[in-house]
């Protein structure tokens, strides 16, 4: 297994990086439109569909982001669009976490669907977005959920005494979360400082929260932090009412791409919205 996992990550990084670093930001949408329509076929998978089924969704995805593309919508400014994808993640993903694992059945088959595919096409429509800001943007959104994530790990092992939602996620404290934020925060912190010194292609998404002031930049990466757990969290609660520990296969040690993006369905549209919004 950890054979398997090391070689998948290899590969990964191998693609991702020099799409990451690439001069424009069409090889990054290229890219991630495959794994993004993967995602798609998986979350039919949860929802109970057959292959086929889950197929016709992952087309109904991809089709979504390549009317985006041609339309170029990731060059105009969307301001709207991720205010309104940012209050449905807050308002449906609380409920969600409210209702627990049982509820999320009874929700309409159909809503289910639509409401996944939007989010995945919304989430490779904001990755293209920040990737135009800038390379120095896209990696401090990207590391914001990759740091927390293992700042959460370690904090949760060394400290973990109450469990966060013990029903959807076991192995989740709320130490563990705390241990996250605090993590996130000496990385922004530092990062403004970076920007600073030294001369990048953009400015970073912690500096430009900073531009607003310290305390909204304290308030809007906690935040962040704290729907990246959110996003955790639901994909959790899917796939524990469907049974199935993964996702997929696809990748292979590490279960499926919904299972390594699942922090970042939320936070890359919500990172957008914050620096949207006027000071």
């Amino acid at each position: 297994m950890l054979k398997q996992r090391i070689i998948t990550a290899v590969v990964l990084v191998a693609l991702l990086l020099p799409a990451v670093f690439a001069a424009t930001a069409e090889p990054l949408a290229g890219l991630t439109l495959v794994l993004i329509a993967a995602g798609a076929w998986e979350w039919g998978r949860l929802n109970g569909y057959a292959m086929r089924g889950a197929l016709r969704w992952a087309a109904v995805c991809l089709i979504l982001c390549l009317v985006s593309w041609q339309q170029q919508w990731a060059a105009a400014s969307l301001p709207l669009l991720w205010t309104l994808a940012g209050g449905l993640w807050v308002l449906a993903g609380g409920a969600l976490l409210r209702a627990g694992v049982g509820q999320w059945a009874r929700v309409p088959r159909l809503l289910r669907m639509v409401g996944g595919v939007c989010v995945l096409w919304l989430t490779w429509l904001a990755l293209w977005q920040a990737k135009r800001h800038g390379i120095n943007f896209l990696l401090s959104v990207l590391l914001l959920v990759w740091v927390a994530d293992v700042a959460a790990y370690f904090a949760g092992h060394a400290f973990g005494r109450r469990k966060l939602a013990l029903h959807i996620s076991p192995g989740k404290s709320w130490e563990g979360v705390w241990g996250g934020m605090l993590g996130v925060l000496l990385m922004a912190f530092g990062w403004v400082w970076a920007d600073t010194q030294w001369e990048m292609d953009s400015p970073s998404l912690y500096s430009l929260l900073n531009a607003k002031g310290p305390a909204y930049l304290v308030l809007a990466t906690v935040f962040l932090v704290a729907m990246s757990v959110v996003g955790d969290l639901i994909e959790s609660l899917v796939k524990r009412s469907a049974g199935m520990k993964d996702s997929s296969q696809l990748l292979p040690g590490h279960g499926g791409v919904l299972d390594r993006v699942d922090a970042l369905l939320p936070t890359l549209p919500l990172a957008l919205m914050l620096i949207a919004w006027p000071t």
